[in-house]
This record gives C-alpha cells, sequence and structure tokens, in this order.
C-alpha cells in the first residue's frame, strides 16, 4: 500500500520550496525560443487532444522537480490503488469507483459481493433498452404518443455534470442528427425554476428523470412534487411520465410510481456520476445510447492514460503538478477555465463543483488540519463573452489568476461565414491565441494605463472539434487532475461534509426550531 503524507513533508516538495528559481513567462517566450516552447510544451490527451504548456511558469528544471515530487508521492500507485477498489474516500469509509464505469483499469472489483464492473454495465445495458424502445414509440404517454422531451430532477452533481454534457453536445446532435428528444433540467428548490421549465415543456409529452441517490434529497423531493402535481392539473398519470435514478435501497426503488428505476451506489459521488445511470439516463434519452458509448469511450481513454508513470505523457497528472506549485509557491488562489466554446457554457459551473467540493478541505484524509494551502476557487465562462466581463481584472487586476483554455479548430454545425476575410470560427481561434500571448507576454506603455505587466500563467487544451468522445476526454482529464492534486495535498477528495451543515439548519427552520440569530433571520424571510 502507499504512503499517505502530507505535502510539507516530502522531501521533493522541500526541494521546490528552497529553490529561488523562478521562470518570467514573459521572457520564456520571447523569440525563437519562445515559439520553439510553444510547439514542445505540450502532452497527449485522449480523443485527439492536445494540453499545452508553454505559457505556465515551467521549465525543464522545474518540471524534472515535479516528476520527482510525483513519484515520492506516489501519484500512479495511489491512482491504482483506487481503480482497483482499495478505500480511497476515508470520511466514509467507501471505495471510490466511478473510472469503472467507463471500462476495466485493472482488477475486477468485487464490492458488497458483486462485480461493480457488470453491475454498472448492467444499467448502461438497462437504460440503452428503456432509451431505445422511447425513442421507437414502444413505450409511450397514455394517448400512445412519443415522448419528445426528457427533464432531469437533480441537484448538485446530480444537475450540473449532466446538463453540462447535454449543452455541450446539443448543437453536434442536431449537425449529425442524433438528437432524439429536448432535455431540460430542474434544480432549484426556488419554485420559479420548475416552473420555467415547465412552461416552456409540453408535459403530455415529457418524461421526468429523478434522480436522488438515497430517495430522500429535500430539492430534488420537492421538486418531484412540484411536477407531480402540474402532470395531475393536466389530467395525467405521473406514474407514466416518471422514472427514477436511485439506488437499490431507497424508497425510489422498485416502486410502481415510476416507469423504470436505475441503479447507482454509494461508490460513485454525485460530482463524478456523470458517467453513470446519472448521466447516462437524460444523455441517451436526448442523443441516443451509442453517444452515450462515445462519451464513456473518450473518458475511458483518458482514464487509461492517466496511468502513465511518465509525467510528460500524463496530462491530467502534469496539469495537477503544474497547479499545486502555482497554488502552494506562488500562492496563486483562483483558477479561470475558459472554454472557446459556447458549447461549454456550462462546463465551468461543473468544474467549480467538481474541484471545489473534492478540493475544499483544511484537514488531511485523517481529520489532521493541514498548514499549506489547498483546491483553489474555480470560476470561468465561454471565450469570447468572458473577454468583456472580468478579463480587465485578469489583465491588469492586483491579483494574478492562472488559465486553463479550450479551444477547438472546427465548430460543431461544420457550417460558417465568411466576414471580412475570415470566417467566425478563425475569429474565435484568433482571439483565444491573441489572449493567451497577451496575458503571457503584456504589453510595454508608458502610460501606464495602458501597461499589460504579462506573466499570467496560460494553458490550453486543443482538440479538432467538441464531439462526444472529446467531451469524454476532458471530462476525465479534469476528474483526474481533481484526483492526483487531492493525492498531493493528503486530502479525502470524495466526500463533501461542507455541504451538510447547512442542511441540516434549514430543516430545523423548517421545523420552527430556532432561536437567536437563526429565528431572526427566518421572521425576516416569513418562514
Amino acid at each position: 500500500m502507499s504512503a499517505w503524507k502530507n505535502l510539507d513533508t516530502l522531501d521533493a516538495w522541500k526541494a521546490i520550496e528552497a529553490d529561488d528559481h523562478r521562470v518570467a513567462v514573459k521572457e520564456a517566450l520571447a523569440g525563437e525560443a519562445g515559439a520553439k516552447r510553444m510547439a514542445e510544451y505540450k502532452a497527449p490527451m485522449a480523443a485527439g487532444m492536445t494540453y499545452y504548456y508553454g505559457a505556465k511558469a515551467v521549465d525543464e528544471e522545474l518540471l524534472n522537480k515535479l516528476a520527482a515530487l510525483a513519484k515520492e508521492a506516489e501519484l500512479t500507485e495511489k491512482y491504482k490503488e483506487l481503480y482497483e477498489g482499495a478505500v480511497i474516500n476515508t470520511g466514509e469509509k467507501r471505495l471510490v469507483l466511478h473510472q469503472l464505469t467507463r471500462g476495466q483499469l485493472g482488477s475486477d472489483v468485487v464490492a458488497d459481493g458483486v462485480n461493480k464492473r457488470d453491475f454498472y454495465v448492467k444499467q448502461q445495458e438497462r437504460i440503452a433498452e428503456f432509451a431505445n424502445k422511447v425513442h421507437a414509440g414502444e413505450i409511450t404517454n397514455a394517448a400512445g404518443e412519443k415522448f419528445t422531451t426528457v427533464v432531469q430532477i437533480g441537484i448538485g452533481g446530480s444537475d450540473l455534470g449532466p446538463r453540462a454534457l447535454y449543452l455541450a453536445l446539443e448543437s453536434w446532435a442536431k449537425a449529425n442528427n442524433t438528437l432524439k428528444m429536448n432535455a431540460r433540467f430542474i434544480s432549484n428548490v426556488d419554485p420559479d425554476d420548475a416552473l420555467a421549465v415547465l412552461s416552456e415543456i409540453d408535459v403530455a409529452h415529457s418524461v421526468f428523470v429523478l434522480v436522488s441517490k438515497s430517495g430522500t434529497t429535500l430539492e430534488t423531493l420537492t421538486n418531484e412534487s412540484f411536477v407531480k402535481n402540474a402532470i395531475e392539473k393536466a389530467g395525467l398519470d405521473p406514474s407514466r411520465h416518471m422514472i427514477a435514478v436511485t439506488s437499490e435501497t431507497s424508497p425510489l426503488a422498485k416502486n410502481s410510481g415510476y416507469l423504470a428505476a436505475f441503479f447507482m451506489d454509494d461508490y460513485i459521488g454525485g460530482r463524478y456520476s456523470s458517467t453513470s445511470a446519472v448521466g447516462g439516463a437524460v444523455l441517451s434519452l436526448a442523443f441516443g445510447p451509442e453517444v452515450f458509448a462515445q462519451i464513456l469511450d473518450g473518458a475511458h481513454e483518458a482514464d487509461e492514460l492517466s496511468k502513465n508513470e511518465n509525467l510528460l505523457e500524463n496530462a491530467a497528472m502534469l496539469d495537477a503538478l503544474i497547479g499545486v506549485y502555482e497554488r502552494n509557491i506562488l500562492d496563486m488562489r483562483a483558477t479561470a477555465v475558459l472554454p472557446y466554446a459556447q458549447a461549454l457554457s456550462r462546463f465551468p459551473a461543473h468544474l467549480q463543483q467538481l474541484d471545489m467540493e473534492s478540493n475544499g478541505k483544511s484537514v488531511n484524509r485523517f481529520g489532521e488540519s493541514v498548514s499549506y494551502q489547498t483546491g483553489p476557487v474555480i470560476f470561468g465562462e465561454p471565450g469570447t463573452n468572458g473577454q468583456h466581463s472580468f478579463y480587465q481584472l485578469l489583465h491588469q487586476g492586483t491579483t494574478i489568476i492562472p488559465l486553463q483554455f479550450v479551444g477547438f479548430v472546427e465548430n460543431q454545425f461544420g457550417e460558417d461565414v465568411v466576414i471580412e476575410g475570415s470566417t467566425s470560427q478563425k475569429k474565435l481561434s484568433a482571439n483565444v491565441a491573441a489572449q493567451i500571448i497577451a496575458f503571457a507576454c503584456g504589453k510595454d506603455d508608458e502610460n501606464r494605463n495602458k501597461y499589460f505587466e504579462g506573466n499570467r500563467p496560460c494553458s490550453i487544451i486543443i482538440g479538432k472539434q467538441l464531439t462526444p468522445a472529446a467531451l469524454g476526454a476532458l471530462l476525465a482529464h479534469f476528474e483526474n487532475k481533481v484526483m492526483f492534486q487531492g493525492f498531493l495535498w493528503n486530502l479525502n477528495s470524495f466526500d463533501q461534509e461542507g455541504v451538510q451543515l447547512g442542511k441540516v439548519l434549514a430543516k430545523r427552520v423548517l421545523a420552527h426550531e430556532t432561536d437567536g440569530a437563526l429565528k431572526v433571520l427566518a421572521d425576516l424571510l416569513e418562514i
């Protein structure tokens, strides 16, 4: 078994801390040497994509030290323990098995007397069979008419990941004639969220996917009741319009109130669940099971690449180590994720939960306080919209924020027009190229208001087109990056106690069991 140690106890880390050597990105990218660096500082990713990090504050000397750190921290060994069924989630004493939903990485994993890979494959097969019957008109509404819309009801990981993936492929599916059903999502317990969705869909031709592992999630069950009420008001039977994604032991399993129930388990956390039945049901209904399978293939290929012990050929591990260096040595406290693809409009929101819920911890995996900084604040918007929003602070603000760009050579529709000598896609790509150099190299000017300091570290992931496989590869890349950073910081990246306290207090408020400041707030809100 690997040794789990705090980052600041590792000799390789102490060597990095003691080194006064710093790489100035602005100087490193100057001239022909900079051009060579930008082209050569890269690592292969799944689905034909590439991670470029020439605009990061690293050089060969530092990369060698980071490789030594990865070896001493036993990152590949810990990853292997994870996918072969070790109890990596120490807080809840659970295995961590989301990689098994998209392929076998090592030995068979048996838990609770069940081969877990077989369990996940069986659920995928059941979902595929159900989706195909819906698309063929074999499963219909009470009037014998086809369902045209699928609505996912869930919150947190039951919403953010699946929603981001659906939006990422909606245009691609239209262009490739694979959009089987429109998908919508209800997550917030705010009634305006459910009402907004219900007002724009035809309830009679909609099927609703209720996602709750425990079957007791307050927001989700509240929204389910809201939706059932709307179905009944339309003179329809809710049981003919609803399916459940839940655990086999929850109140939703084997319940006559649902057309079908598909199962997940405790070994996959919500923010890692997009490739399980949580994402599988809605995405298979929306795009077809074949497209969901392509997402899984891309994710599995990325998982395989993450096994590589060579740091320079393991993009997720390299991305993770550079991120830890920026967080703990350069004291950079946030990271901006900037996809230059409108289809990825909600991908930063998913990564925000993935990263901040996983590594937003101040104690290690043994419950001991750590004396170093851990997970950064994650935020982002698609380009070029972000350029006209918060890039001012990124370029000239007092806080230096590392930037992770994502760009594609082709758009999803495969159509474009030439305006003023170039297509819209080329204008988009020109913007991302220009922004990276502007951030990294800056601009000298005697007018201080127009001076750009530069030295803002950037990386970019480049692919040909945002396809299902590329999307799955992107998803798994960031999941594995977060995992490797958690290993380095000696955290448990797979529980989320930080979301529980507010839930407990909310129940007290609703039960009118309040006093002090909490009672005052409850009274002000007329609860």
